[in-house]
């Protein structure tokens, strides 16, 4: 976890330092490669019933050159037919790889089928089968699919491989990748997949509370809200939530029927069943179900509260001993703490950790200085933020101190003080602003401090 800080303040600098631009051609990348195959989830969750969830295969281990080559490809438009489209631009960093849009817009403008499900922690689905309907039988054969794709990136794999090789800076990543400079759709296929399979982040509010309790999942957890944690007993207890996303993971094992719909129109992987995804992240990855029918998470747990469709194949576990749908007659406050709960899964560094970055864009001015190390920002408000928050501000003594916000972009968003500072604590209204990651920083003296928030809606 101290890796994983150190590199989500090197995003930041260049986050703040600049807005960024796209560079289309060639990629900027470190000199000395990420860290992935380093990359570890919190002890908590290293445990035997979390690797056993794995499905990266004995032949394509997670290594560092093959997941930068992965990466590469990831953000390269050379993969569509007019290069206008990557994988990125349907599975977008900062609303937790998935898509703001209902259907994801493909090469010549077309609409996907479904709604871009989210690729956060689909290394840990023991099954290995991939999109809504689980038609991929595993993740290497999913990320060419795309590609291949007539709505979306409409190229075929020849020349795809074509593509590649005529550039300067493929088959050298090849070859560090596995030993020789050829390029092959088999190779992309396993870059890809080992890229898809880093993006993990588990330092949300929750890790950070079950790495400090450890045990079982469902107990009521240190520096939670009461609302938090009220929130927490009911996704264990009485909603039932955890029956299908279960554990610490918060995935399914199998597709099944969520009552969407007393008619299936959408078969999905038989009698309108679907993907079960890992609601880590969920803050970010709105709008929800396959068709992204759902606009919020308040949206979705009214729909498991009163809104679920009886069908032949509805999922036992949303009937009632009787066979009718289950209802489960939350208060206005129950249903509040559910949302409350489910925020805290959000780990804001999936954004921001440069190893996820687009490396074809690069910044276009310098960073800013080191932050020194008695100038600091701590929360001292919630994080993810509804409406408002606090943070305090350590280390400034009598200079005067600016404090920004930020949006991923480098757009300066709000000014939460600029003078001297009277009460070390400043308060942050995200009225207006929409959903998304965002960083504050402060200055004073020639030194800076960050924190990364998350606004959720």
């Amino acid at each position: 976890m101290v890796r994983l800080s150190a590199l989500v303040a090197l995003a930041l600098v260049a986050v703040l330092g600049a807005f960024t631009v796209r560079v289309s051609g060639t990629p900027v990348l470190p000199a000395t490669p990420y860290d992935y195959d380093g990359i570890a989830l919190p002890s908590y969750l290293d445990v035997p019933p979390i690797r056993g969830e794995d499905n990266t295969p004995a032949s394509n281990p997670v290594t560092d050159a093959g997941a930068t080559l992965g990466r590469v490809l990831f953000y390269d438009t050379r993969l569509s037919a007019n290069e206008t489209v990557s994988c990125a631009s349907c599975h977008r960093a900062e609303h937790g790889f998935s898509d703001p849009a209902v259907r994801s817009v493909g090469v010549d403008g077309g609409l996907t089928g479904r709604h871009s499900m989210s690729l956060a922690f689909s290394r840990y689905y023991l099954s290995g089968r991939f999109f809504w309907d689980e038609r991929a039988p595993t993740l290497e054969e999913q990320v060419l699919m795309p590609i291949q794709d007539a709505v979306e990136m409409a190229l075929t794999l020849p020349e795809a491989t074509a593509r590649l090789e005529a550039t300067t800076f493929y088959p050298g990543l090849f070859a560090d990748a596995f030993g020789t400079p050829d390029v092959t759709p088999e190779r992309m296929a396993r870059a890809l997949a080992q890229f898809v399979r880093t993006m993990a982040p588990a330092d949300s509010p929750y890790d950070r509370a079950r790495q400090q309790q450890g045990g079982p999942p469902g107990r009521p957890l240190p520096g939670f809200t009461a609302q938090q944690n009220q929130g927490l007993g009911l996704f264990f207890g009485r909603a039932q939530c955890s029956a299908c996303h279960r554990g610490d993971l918060f995935t399914g094992d199998q597709p099944r029927n969520n009552g969407l719909d007393a008619t299936v129109t959408d078969a999905g992987a038989g009698g309108g069943r679907f993907k079960v995804g890992s609601l880590r992240n969920v803050a970010l990855t709105a709008p929800y179900m396959h068709d992204g029918r759902v606009a919020t998470l308040d949206a979705i747990v009214e729909h498991y509260n009163s809104g679920v469709q009886n069908s032949p194949t509805l999922d036992p576990r949303l009937r009632t001993p009787g066979g009718q749908p289950l209802r489960l007659n939350l208060s206005a406050a129950e249903k509040a703490a559910l949302v409350a709960f489910l925020e805290t899964l959000t780990d804001g560094s999936i954004a921001t950790d440069p190893r996820w970055s687009d490396p074809f864009a690069i910044t276009t001015a310098s960073p800013p200085a080191e932050p020194a190390s008695q100038l600091t920002l701590e929360l001292a408000g919630p994080n993810p933020v509804r409406t408002t928050t606090a943070l305090r501000v350590g280390g400034a003594g009598a200079a005067s101190v600016t404090a920004e916000v930020f949006a991923l972009t480098g757009r300066r968003v709000a000014v939460l003080h600029d003078g001297p500072l009277a009460d070390t604590t400043l308060r942050w209204d995200t009225a207006g602003l929409a959903a998304g990651v965002y960083t504050v920083r402060v200055r004073a003296g020639g030194a800076a401090a960050v924190q990364t928030l998350t606004v959720v809606r």
